[in-house]
């Protein structure tokens, strides 16, 4: 997003101490939020709003802070005993995502010194307290993080918490364009685009691919020798690619591609789209390095119209800027399973994001099997290691799941001189049996997003502030209690949902 986004950072208290005390509760709540935005970790602006002190004040900063395209989300902290009967209105009306921080103004008591003047202006002890009951017989999601703000921990908690708003923003202005329709017969890609828009505020809609092939066909040679000499200066180019090689048209055909599609996506205001092999039209190729190249600069991807794969794609994008690492397209393709050492091997046709690797990726052609197309360029490259998690979402027909599944990438057991693709090889942090049974008990799909940027927390703020279900797969997880897990969670979003 080009504009530096927001959350405001609200302070409760209340008139009965006098003026003394509330200027000091400003003062004081100044150097909280002070500590939050300067914080290198911190990936928002964070805007301090005058003390509040009664309902008017409080209703009026929620309108103001849903209103406001800038802000991503909301603070509170009751510095004093804010009475929470004056939060009712305020809290009902919000509808950006809430963090409770219960701190205090001190770290250390001062134990010689301390008497009822410092107890009566340091009461957070007591008010959040009285705020965390009202918020949950409001029933309202929040994210609730306890500590002083000296505490690295508390502040990494709380920018896990804004990257999450960065990505539930960018969901409710998401356009994607679907270019086909998905792939036939297959159902987990399928899903409901209208329940999607009234869950998450993302607009799906389907372009014919001849619409793209007419702008692929109007690309000037100029932009094609422009971009190819991008490849050949940040990749290493086969010989048989390269200008003069028998295949040097192959990869003028993939730049031709991508100049295309940012003209389309990236200027069409899209933020992330979607292909498919059964539906290729007039193009020459299916669409391989440009789309790598384009999730690459954070534009979300997903093959066969898996639209919700490249919406989680867009998200994840969001959510990661400035971040070590990345997140790509995925798919659990094969195993090995050695007892002991049981690893996933994840790939996909083509189009896996070079952001996950430490390599220099190497531009190659070979034959696709599928698509009845010239055979396509695309990188070739493995992940780098280290940990990751890998998502996925799937519609259950009456409500969406996300479903998660810490990993670790590691070197492949040999090499892969015969695998054209790039690809990810990982270890779940559970055993193999556990990590996939639970992840086929939860219905999750094959189409995934691995991120080696983002871990299970800010998943789960963004869970908790879209009231999406989250499962998550770990190195705790048991599969009798994970099966357990799923009942409870059907019945209860199915109560949630009302008659």
């Amino acid at each position: 997003m080009s504009e530096r986004k927001q959350v405001w950072f609200l302070t409760g208290s209340q008139g009965l101490y006098g003026e003394d005390v509330l200027t000091q509760v400003a003062d004081q709540s100044r150097t909280v939020s002070d500590a939050l935005a300067s914080a290198e970790q911190m990936p928002v602006e964070v805007v301090a709003k005058p003390v509040l002190t009664d309902t008017a004040g409080i209703r009026r900063v929620m309108i103001d802070a849903n209103s406001d395209d800038a802000c991503v989300g909301v603070i509170a902290w009751m510095h004093t005993f804010s009475p929470a009967k004056m939060w009712i209105t305020g809290l009902d009306l919000l509808a950006k995502p809430l963090l409770h921080l219960h701190t205090q103004a001190n770290r250390d008591l001062p134990w010689a010194t301390i008497d009822m003047d410092f107890m009566n202006l340091n009461q957070a002890a007591h008010g959040d307290r009285e705020f965390g009951y009202i918020q949950t017989r409001l029933g309202k999601n929040r994210t609730t993080v306890a500590g002083h703000v000296s505490n690295p921990l508390v502040v990494e908690r709380v920018a896990t918490w804004a990257r999450a708003c960065l990505g539930a923003a960018e969901l409710a202005q998401l356009r994607v364009c679907r270019f086909g329709d998905n792939m036939r017969s297959v159902a987990v890609t399928e899903g409901d685009k209208v329940a999607a828009e009234l869950t998450f505020g993302v607009s799906v809609n389907t372009w014919g691919v001849n619409d793209l092939v007419a702008v692929v066909d109007a690309v000037a040679d100029a932009e094609v020798d422009a971009v190819v000499e991008e490849y050949l200066d940040l990749y290493d180019v086969a010989p048989e690619l390269r200008p003069g090689g028998d295949r040097a048209e192959s990869l003028r055909y993939g730049a031709r591609q991508e100049v295309a599609l940012r003209r389309f996506v990236v200027d069409g205001g899209f933020g992330a789209f979607t292909t498919t092999f059964e539906d290729l039209g007039g193009l020459k190729q299916l669409p391989g390095l440009a789309v790598q190249r384009l999730m690459a600069d954070g534009i979300g991807f997903a093959g066969e119209g898996d639209w919700k794969t490249a919406v989680l794609g867009r998200v994840l994008k969001t959510m990661e800027v400035g971040l070590p690492g990345g997140s790509s397209f995925m798919e659990d393709y094969t195993y090995h399973l050695e007892p002991g050492r049981e690893l996933s091997l994840g790939a996909h046709m083509l189009e896996v994001d070079p952001s996950i690797t430490g390599e220099k990726p190497r531009i190659e052609v070979h034959p696709l099997g599928i698509g009845d197309r010239e055979d396509p360029v695309r990188m070739v490259f493995t992940a780098a290691t280290g940990p990751a998690v890998v998502l996925g979402l799937c519609d259950l027909g009456d409500r969406f799941r996300m479903v998660s599944n810490d990993v670790e990438l590691v070197e492949p057991l040999e090499d892969l001189p015969n695998l054209p693709v790039a690809r990810a090889v990982w270890r779940a942090d559970a055993d193999f049996s556990t990590s996939t049974e639970c992840w086929l008990l939860a219905g999750g799909p094959h189409h995934t997003v691995l991120s080696t940027s983002l871990r299970r927390e800010h998943l789960a703020n963004l869970a908790t502030m879209l009231d999406v279900e989250l499962v998550s797969i770990t190195g705790r997880t048991e599969t009798e209690q994970f099966a357990k897990e799923l009942r409870w969670n059907n019945a209860y979003h199915r109560l949630a949902m009302g008659f």
